[in-house]
């Protein structure tokens, strides 16, 4: 992997950071703290360095999604990695749109295994990209907010955001 740049922005849900290499976000999150989020990144795509810097298109993206514009973090290339399921259910994850969620039931059936909502809840738990993979848009059957890595409290906010 190569030199990865990062920033941390200021959102109307407070600090945003994101890590960027080769134009891909592989790590993101509404933290300050690179310490919170580089856990997540698969060992294969952690950078070799870390520079502070402009994230150019994915800095954009994510001021105008903040500003209102859902779609614009739609685009964004992403990168992660794990085992085949994992990888699908993140690509699928990212066709669940805005203002729309779905329970862990439905997100487990969308990525073709309806059983597996376990592993479907994993997938929302090990998830480097927050926003971009949006995880915040899974919720329980009985429409109540599980856990997010970011608290329930951004994950309400980012549900409201979106329905409006």
């Amino acid at each position: 992997m190569t030199v990865a740049n990062w920033s941390t922005l200021d959102t109307r849900l407070g600090p945003f950071t994101a890590v960027v290499a080769d134009g891909a976000v592989i790590a993101s999150g509404w933290t300050a703290s690179l310490d919170e989020l580089l856990p997540q990144v698969h060992p294969t795509l952690r950078p070799v360095a870390l520079e502070p810097g402009d994230l150019g298109p994915v800095a954009d993206a994510i001021v105008r999604y903040h500003d209102g514009d859902l779609s614009a973090i739609d685009a964004v290339p992403v990168r992660q990695r794990s085992g085949e399921f994992l990888e699908h259910a993140w690509e699928v994850l990212r066709s669940v749109p805005a203002g729309a969620p779905v329970t862990y039931t439905e997100y487990a059936a969308k990525t073709g295994r309806p059983a597996a909502v376990r592993a479907a809840a994993s997938a929302c738990a090990r998830n480097a990209a927050a926003l971009f993979v949006p995880c915040h848009r899974v919720i329980g059957t009985d429409g109540t907010l599980r856990g997010f890595r970011w608290g329930v409290t951004v994950k309400r906010q980012l549900l409201d955001h979106e329905s409006r």
